[in-house]
């Protein structure tokens, strides 16, 4: 059996499909290719598409995302998060100072060493994860996640994102805003 080359794509089931297009649309800088109502399709490179939206009919809201608790996931079962990755530090704190503009937060700012991210909820409460990676090739990252260091401490270390992207856009290198790489 042959490994697959690439994620292709995801598709989410939702009452509300209008909120959710707009919202991946200005998360991931993208934009609907089809909309058909009952289904839609979005992408946000040269992929036909990347995001599905189906509306079946009526289905149970399953994490309704009321208070603080429900801001991570991990109460439920099912698909935990989906990560999206940008090319470098300078694109993931211009895409949170895009999306801080519009009014859309991240929850969870966090360098996890070999990654650092930026979580968000989607108008449905699914967690999406938006990041770099900090090395500069994917056998450097191998490698320090099976480090002692990474073995410590393999959550990471949170950040304030207003304080990196002000650093950032002050001059800072990424090797000084995130410690490794």
């Amino acid at each position: 059996m042959a490994a697959p080359i690439k994620i292709s794509h995801i598709v989410l089931q939702t009452n509300n499909p209008k909120p959710l297009q707009e919202w991946y649309c200005a998360v991931l800088d993208g934009e609907m290719v089809h909309d058909a109502g009952f289904i839609s399709f979005m992408s946000y490179d040269d992929e036909h598409h990347r995001v599905a939206f189906i509306t079946p009919g009526a289905l149970e809201v399953r994490r309704p995302g009321d208070g603080p608790a429900d801001l991570r996931a991990g109460n439920e079962t099912g698909l935990h998060h989906i990560a999206f990755a940008l090319a470098g530090l300078g694109d993931l704190l211009e895409t949170y100072a895009r999306l801080r503009d519009q009014g859309i937060r991240p929850f969870w700012c966090i360098n996890h060493g070999v990654t650092t991210s930026m979580y968000f909820r989607d108008p449905d409460n699914n967690q999406v994860e938006l990041l770099i990676d900090n090395f500069a090739s994917a056998r450097e990252g191998l490698a320090f996640m099976k480090s002692d260091a990474f073995a410590k401490n393999p959550i990471g270390v949170e950040y304030d994102p207003d304080d990196l992207l002000a650093r950032h856009r002050a001059g800072a290198s990424a090797k000084e805003l995130l410690g490794v790489g």
